[in-house]
Parts: C-alpha cells; structure tokens; sequence
C-alpha cells in the first residue's frame, strides 16, 4: 500500500470493536485504548473520534487525564486524529430546545471545541440528519445564531465544522453558502446520499469546493447500511468525481459491522477495495 493511501484513508471509531448496545455506531467505551494498537497492528493510522451525548463528560476526550492517555497513544502508535463526528449534536440538538437548554447544548459544544483544540482535531463533524435535521426556519435560524456563539473560539483555535445534510444538492448549496469557509465546510457522506437518491455529480459540482471530509458507506435506496458494493453507492464514480476537483482531505471509513465479529479483517476488506477503486 502506499504511504499516500494509507495517510487518507481512516476509520469511524469502533469500528475495530463488538458493537455497543447493537448499535451500528456508538463510543466503545470498553475497547477504545485498544483500537490505537488494533488499528497500527492493521496499517490504519487515521481515527475519527465519536462523540455521544450520554456520558458527554466522561468520555476521555473530554477530561484531561483522558487527553494525555490519547496523545500518548497517538503518538506510540503514529494515529492521528484530524476529525471528530459529534453523534451528541444529532442526539440532543441545541436548535430545537428553547432557553436554558440551548444555553447548555451550546456549553457543550464550547467544551468540545476547547478539547479539539487541545487534541489537535480540525474538523467537527456536525450531523443535519436524523433526529438533528433541520425541519423549519427557525431551527435553521436558531442554529447559526447558536453557532455564531461560537465563531471566534473556532478560528482561534483553527477548527472547522463541517455539516452532514441530507438537503438536495442546490438546497445544500445555498445552506452553505451562508457559512464563512473560515470556520465552516461540508462532510460528504457516499452512501446517505446513495440512500436519498442524490446525483454524486450534481452534489460535487454544486459544493465540492466546501468539502473537507468524505465519509465512506454503502446504502440501499432509502435503506440502509449495507457491505461496500452491495447497495446503491457507486463509489468508483464517486471517488474518481472527487478527485476530478482535487480533494485532498480524508476518507473515513463508516462502513457497515461484520456479522461474525471479525471486525479487522472486514474494516482492512473495505480498505483494500477502497484502494483498488482509487487506482
């Protein structure tokens, strides 16, 4: 493999663990030391770290003793950390709460900002899906209000969010546009967009310059995740697409859990073809 390929293509955290609750995605709040050496002993040195909303505080990312047990793991086992998914944005949305909650949401989001900071992240991955999508004006209004609260803590710290929607291309154009490319760019996620339907080409010609992290998934048509080939993303297309505008940032891996529980051997699988589709 080389080096170049082995730099861009990371992993979603956990994905080198028994699912958690049977979830697809949670933080592996018992194995997630152990990843760091899973993941060298497999040639992976990226991770992109996952934030839940329960147990915010206790997660290692968030307290000191944890950030000095991350960067000592980061650094014996050359694993980098470029982004973060903040699952807890799309479980507990500060854009639907009113007053004292909101108010509690955007602390939490502060506290997250300041420890990227201090762990070197760049990019937040903010999620517009799900239980955090966006469903009226004001929800979109509240949210840059919120997030304006937060503007000069990212740039001091030089700290991008980056947004996962499921808008139509245009939709996400004129969203985005709305956001200084200083502090804000977009997470293109392969196989929800398969899932919606989306034209990869329309996607990328409409906003690929505001695209900073590529999540790698397959999903059926307004289904779900399923092994990479198997559902409605054609990642060769996409991933030459992409590089047609010169992405240069990460892709991580998001892909679906094995059903044997041999997680390393699927998660280096998907690796491997995600390499041949790049050739």
């Amino acid at each position: 493999m080389m080096n170049g390929e082995r730099r861009i293509i990371g992993f979603m955290q956990g994905r080198f663990s028994p699912l958690v609750n049977g979830k697809i995605q949670a933080f592996p709040w018992d194995s997630w030391s152990e990843e760091f050496s899973v993941a060298y002993e497999n040639d992976f040195n990226i991770i992109e770290w996952t934030l839940d909303q329960d147990r915010l505080y206790e997660n290692p990312f968030m307290k000191d003793a944890g950030q000095r047990e991350i960067k000592t793991l980061s650094n014996k086992f050359d694993i980098s950390i470029l982004s973060l998914t903040g699952d807890c944005f799309m479980q507990a949305p500060f854009y639907k709460v009113d007053g004292f909650n909101s108010e509690s949401l955007i602390l939490d989001l502060r506290n997250i900002i300041i420890s990227c900071g201090k762990l070197d992240v760049k990019y937040i991955v903010f999620p517009l899906v799900d239980n955090g999508r966006l469903e009226t004006q004001k929800q979109e209004m509240m949210l840059k209000d919120g997030l304006a609260l937060v503007d000069d803590l990212l740039f001091q710290r030089g700290i991008k969010i980056v947004f996962e929607s499921d808008f139509p291309p245009d939709k996400f154009k004129s969203f985005i546009s709305g956001f200084s490319p200083e502090n804000y760019g977009i997470n293109y996620d392969i196989g929800n967009s398969a899932a919606l339907g989306y034209n990869s080409k329309e996607e990328i010609s409409a906003y690929g310059d505001r695209i900073l992290n590529v999540h790698i998934k397959d999903r059926i048509l307004k289904g779900t995740t399923v092994p990479l080939g198997k559902g409605n993303a054609n990642i060769p297309k996409v991933l030459k697409e992409l590089s047609g505008i010169n992405y240069d940032g990460n892709y991580i891996l998001q892909t679906a859990r094995a059903v044997n529980e041999n997680h390393a051997d699927v998660l280096c699988q998907y690796r491997d073809q995600v390499i041949n589709w790049m050739e």
